[in-house]
């Protein structure tokens, strides 16, 4: 059969149908490059040659032409369907093919859950799937819909890719609605599908990867309180495995263990404190790898007057002994405010070993923090173990801890900063627990406890192990995309379904350890949050370094959170309050007294609550969500931009991108974090904590040259303005590497 011969005339028609919608394209030389292509391999038909178009394409991104990137994503659609009919066998130029047939394909396959079979009809099903928009496809920038394609859409075992982008919505819509009523479930569906495919909001990763299928687990992050015991330490480390193999990203409190030189049963000078079952943790993170898809993602938190805090420290360095090092864990340091007052006021600090601690003081200095600014049981405690002659104890400035901590920083990105007496200050659960660290994006900050053995032993031949379970932190992530969500104004109509979305995944979900699922139902903790803030700065015209943003943050956020709680609330009079409601923050209504709100609206709002409860027990927190931001086509989180132009590397591809909505009027917003004074996102970050009752997942950005001194100085000022916790410190020499448990 002859090659049908492609003419330089029907490339130029094939470029024109691709790039009608945006004019200002130059596509003369692309033409004549894609025609060279072409003579050099005549036998291509003119479907084929999308690779090269594309490749192309991509070239040609820059900050004077930005819109390539949504050419090359509506040709790497076409691949996508032609992909999908070919698995499913149906015609490409439908775009998408039959819905019940695919989910009765993938669930046959073992892909799917049998579940979605099991709780909708065909009929509902069919129904269903003509709520699929192909328009809605447009909407990805080329990386967004690569990244989408490769990481989250269905394929086979084989990896032949049988789901396209807007199904996979649907499929989310449908398993996180399975068990409303169904007289309202399908508006339900509806009203979340509408929300996902106009990318007015991204669910966490975990959720976006596994709802509806027959693997995996839907929350984002855990994190664990370790028993300073060989049993509770081992216990622990088989927990993680389990929840790290699976998908979620994981924080950890070593603050109970004792302290290197400690006594074990009455033995002096034989424990090796944390570092040895840091290696453990750290080998868990290496070998119990997420379905092949990424190594394990673990932080460890230590308290700043723990003995082992310089060994810790020192752990992510790239010198020293290799045997106390662990690379692949992510270090945080708990930090009270009167470490913070010594450190400014270049005073003494005490070290000491927790277990000695508790055997001697008869309690534990971690079970503690200062209730007010400036006072409380915490510094009455600390200070009382300075002054028994019966505890060992090591004095040093306090300076110099600070000065490990900013050295670390600089070199790895690590610790991260977590700021326990203003985070238990308003803790609004204080009332059943205490918080001793945070997750490993920083945001999440819930009740925490140990999970301990009390007994095992034998009955008809089989081994019964009891044990108490801790508070084993669970929380479900998912993001509004400001860029949209905002200019749009829709966030009356996003919060609510978007709340009902994270609340049904805590009922959902499939977790390994059963601490944490306790843990989940007793404080239902959902964590909403944002992304494209910068973008939206960009759009609204609002320089980053200025006090109208900082003002705009405080408004914003704050309308935000008032939707939330009520949302909270209108699902808690539907189905009932989370079961530690009653003497909650919540309750009482110091939750909103404590943070200012005092206008009618928000007063009528604490009344409601008072009477009618809170499903979620914990509502806000803002994630890095790196990912689910570039599948949306926006920026990261409440983060600047690096530049304006870059390459987003990944392990198979090199993509350049531009930041989003990049013109004539938007480039003069759009400023590099590098050369952003960090004291104006301290200020931003610190009118948004205000109206977050979890933590926010902030980098600061300094070049690698910054003086000790300046560093220091950011350090105090996000402490002194309230701010809960600080997440990587990235400078110009150093590379951090992303979280994606969390993003959302």
């Amino acid at each position: 059969m002859a090659v049908k011969t492609i003419s330089k005339q029907e490339i130029a028609t094939f470029v024109r149908e691709w790039t009608n919608d945006f004019p200002n394209l130059e596509t003369e030389s692309y033409v004549e490059r894609i025609f060279r292509h072409w003579q050099a391999k005549p036998d291509w038909l003119l479907e084929e040659l999308i690779d090269v178009f594309i490749l192309e394409g991509l070239a040609r991104i820059s900050e004077q032409e930005p819109e390539w990137t949504f050419v090359c994503a509506n040709l790497y659609l076409q691949t996508l369907y032609k992909q999908a009919a070919k698995q499913r066998r149906y015609d490409p130029r439908e775009r998408y093919g039959n819905f019940y047939e695919l989910i009765t394909s993938l669930v046959t396959k073992g892909v799917y859950d049998r579940s979605l079979l099991d709780d909708y009809s065909k009929e509902e099903i069919e129904k269903l799937g003509t709520l699929i928009d192909p328009e809605k496809d447009k909407l990805f920038t080329y990386i967004g819909l690569r990244t989408l394609a490769d990481r989250y859409l269905a394929r086979d075992y084989e990896r032949n890719l049988y789901e396209l982008p807007q199904e996979r919505f649907l499929i989310i819509a449908m398993a996180l609605m399975a068990k409303e009523p169904r007289e309202k479930r399908l508006l339900f569906i509806k009203e979340a599908y509408w929300a996902l495919s106009h990318l007015y909001m991204t669910v966490a990763t975990p959720t976006l990867a596994n709802a509806g299928k027959s693997y995996g687990q839907l929350s984002s992050c855990f994190v664990d309180t370790i028993d300073d015991s060989l049993q509770g330490i081992y216990d622990s480390n088989t927990d993680i495995a389990n929840l790290s193999k699976s998908g979620g990203g994981i924080g950890v409190y070593l603050g109970k263990i004792r302290s290197r030189g400690s006594d074990i049963k009455g033995f002096k000078g034989v424990s090796s404190g944390v570092i040895p079952w840091m290696k453990q943790l750290n080998n868990t993170a290496v070998s119990v790898d997420q379905l092949g898809q990424r190594k394990g993602a673990i932080s460890v938190y230590l308290d700043v007057w723990h003995k082992d805090i310089f060994a810790f420290l020192d752990a992510k360095l790239n010198n020293g002994d290799e045997r106390l090092r662990t690379h692949d864990l992510f270090t945080g340091v708990c930090i009270p405010d009167l470490f913070m007052e010594q450190v400014e006021t270049r005073g003494d600090w005490y070290l000491f070993d927790p277990h000695e601690v508790r055997k001697v003081m008869g309690f534990s200095l971690e079970d503690f923090y200062d209730e007010a600014k400036g006072s409380g049981s915490f510094r009455e405690k600390y200070w009382q173990c300075v002054y028994d002659e019966r505890l060992s104890k090591e004095k040093v400035p306090a300076i110099e801890i600070m000065k490990s901590i900013m050295r670390s920083q600089l070199e790895s990105g690590t610790p991260f900063m977590f700021y326990r007496d203003e985070v238990n200050r308003k803790n609004p659960n204080a009332h059943v627990g205490m918080i001793y660290c945070s997750n490993l994006c920083t945001e999440i900050t819930q009740n925490q406890s140990p999970t301990v053995m009390e007994t095992q032993y034998t009955k008809d031949g089989k081994i019964i192990i009891e044990k108490t379970p801790g508070d084993f932190v669970v929380c479900n992530l998912s993001s509004i995309n400001l860029a949209r969500a905002v200019t749009d104004n829709i966030l009356e109509r996003l919060i609510p379904i978007q709340v009902r979305m994270l609340d049904n995944v805590i009922d959902l979900n499939r977790i390994p350890v059963l601490q944490a699922q306790l843990t989940n139902e007793k404080y239902r903790a959902v964590g909403l949050g944002t992304f494209g803030w910068h973008h939206l700065l960009a759009l609204k015209g609002i320089r980053w370094e200025s006090k109208e943003a900082v003002v705009y943050a405080d408004e914003l956020y704050e309308k935000i959170a008032y939707l939330t709680i009520q949302a909270s609330m209108e699902l808690a009079k539907e189905k009932g309050s989370y079961p530690a409601f009653c003497g909650s923050d919540w309750q009482t209504g110091a939750y909103f007294t404590k943070r200012g709100y005092e206008a009618p609206h928000w007063q009528n709002l604490k009344e409601q609550v008072a009477q009618h409860g809170m499903r979620n027990g914990y509502v806000l927190a803002v994630a890095p969500n790196a990912s689910t931001a570039i599948i949306a086509g926006s920026t990261a989180s409440i983060d600047p931009i690096f530049l304006k132009v870059y390459a987003e590397e990944k392990k198979d591809y090199k993509i350049p991108v531009t930041v989003p909505d990049l013109n004539e009027q938007t480039t003069w917003y759009y400023k590099s974090a590098y050369h952003i004074d960090q004291h104006w996102s301290i200020r931003q970050n610190a009118a948004r904590q205000r109206h977050i009752d979890q933590a926010i997942s902030f980098n600061m950005y300094v070049m690698h040259t910054i003086k000790a001194k300046e560093l220091l100085h950011l350090h105090l000022d996000a402490w002194k303005s309230g701010i809960k916790t600080t997440y990587y410190v990235r400078s110009t020499s150093s590379i951090v590497e992303e979280c994606e448990s969390c993003t959302s």
